[in-house]
């Protein structure tokens, strides 16, 4: 099975399992993201430190998946960039809900 296969079925069913949550994305909700030619998953589960975020990316059907984890309390976010890219994808936590967007990258 190809890897984006993969990642569609996983999406998929983590879609399935999501339960009711009010704004943003719900707990176990997976949600497809895209950062320009690498594209995967990103869904979070709520634990006693703060909301856990995972995140799987890869580059095409061929590229090894990658997987960011990253708890956030409220008012924290974690930003995805790549070098080649003018866009950045931002995960940020808001009170109990997570917002999925993209922003600029961050430049250091």
């Amino acid at each position: 099975m190809s890897i984006r296969s993969t990642l569609l079925a996983t999406a998929c069913t983590i879609m399935t399992l999501g339960a009711a949550h009010a704004g943003g994305l719900k707990p176990i909700e997976g949600r497809s993201i895209r950062l320009g030619d690498i594209s995967g998953v990103a869904y979070y589960t709520v634990e006693p430190a703060g909301f856990r975020v995972v995140t799987t990316l890869a580059q095409g059907e061929a590229g090894v998946p990658v997987r960011f984890v990253s708890v956030l309390a409220p008012g924290q976010r974690v930003v995805l960039s790549t070098p080649m890219e003018a866009t950045a994808l931002e995960i940020s936590r808001t009170g109990d809900n997570l917002l999925i967007h993209t922003a600029k990258p961050v430049v250091n």
